[in-house]
C-alpha cells in the first residue's frame, strides 16, 4: 500500500474512510463489523470508541489483527440480572 494520507470515520455512510497518496481509498463499513463480529453491547461500545477515538486505530484492527480475540481480550461481559 502507499503511504496513508488521511483517516476519519464518516457519519453519513457509517464508514471509516482510509486515503492514500495514490489515489486509492478504503472505506470500512463499521455497522456490518459490529454485527458480524460484537457479540453484546461491552464489545460494541468498544468499537465505538475506536471508531469515533481512534480510527486510524480501529482500521489497524480490522485490516491487520483478529478483532475478535481483541474484543475477548479487552471486554468484560456482565450480565445485568446477576
Amino acid at each position: 500500500m502507499d503511504r496513508l494520507i488521511s483517516c476519519e470515520f464518516n457519519m453519513d455512510n457509517a464508514c471509516v474512510e482510509l486515503k492514500f497518496a495514490n489515489g486509492s481509498m478504503i472505506a470500512i463499513n463499521t455497522i456490518a463489523v459490529e454485527n458480524e463480529i460484537a457479540d453484546n453491547m461491552y464489545q460494541r461500545s468498544e468499537l465505538d470508541y475506536l471508531i469515533y477515538n481512534d480510527p486510524i486505530g480501529y482500521a489497524d484492527l480490522i485490516l491487520n489483527c483478529d478483532p475478535e480475540t481483541y474484543l475477548k481480550t479487552v471486554t468484560e461481559y456482565k450480565p445485568l440480572d446477576s
